[in-house]
């Protein structure tokens, strides 16, 4: 009888273990796939996608690092328009597009290259409101985030019928293990839920 009981404990236990697994697995390989591929000026567009903006209007970490690689990409490639994209959240006193924009004419960035798209409040509404910003033509961006968030954005941007290639922008170290777990979790929902 007691070897009975271990079984019936055991064996869903070993399944739980087991596809934990497998999701880490998959999940990880999504994040490394979402790297590629590196884009290299052949897009018109790229997409900048916001992040926290801290008290008295500081980029937080993570968005600094993003529009230092826009900032750097559109260097680069003199022929592409960023559309800097983040709504005012709860606790911001500012729009985070409206920041990103300040932070690239700051650095040099000319005002014709920059369109805004402060509405958003996630990364869904940040393609799909940038998308009704853009020609209608247009069927290929690039996308601008934090390395971890790419493969989820270029996910959404699928359903928008677009083609994608990105430019990676690091992860600050401090909170990289948290939010790589909190997108493992946000890719299953993508997945599953499409948005």
């Amino acid at each position: 009888m007691k070897k009975k009981v271990r079984w019936i404990v055991l064996i869903p236990l070993l399944v739980v273990i087991s596809g934990g697994f497998g999701m880490w697995m998959i999940t990880s390989k999504w994040l490394d796939d979402g790297l590629e591929p590196k884009a290299n000026g052949s897009n018109e567009y790229a997409i900048v996608l916001g992040a926290k903006v801290k008290k008295g209007n500081v980029p937080s970490l993570a968005l600094r690092y993003r529009l230092e690689a826009a900032l750097a990409y559109a260097v680069e490639n003199p022929h592409v328009k960023l559309v800097v994209s983040g709504g005012q959240g709860p606790d911001e006193d500012i729009e985070e597009a409206v920041l990103m924009k300040n932070f690239l004419l700051e650095n040099g960035l000319a005002e014709e290259r920059i369109i805004v798209e402060n509405r958003s409040t996630s990364t869904y509404e940040n393609l799909l409101f940038s998308q009704e910003l853009l020609p209608d033509d247009v069927d290929s961006v690039t996308i601008i985030t934090s390395d971890y968030h790419l493969y989820r954005a270029k996910m959404l941007a699928r359903k928008l019928n677009w083609d994608t290639d990105v430019v990676a922008a690091e992860t600050p170290k401090v909170v990289k293990a948290k939010v790589r777990l909190r997108e493992r979790a946000a890719l299953l929902k993508t997945y599953i839920v499409g948005k």
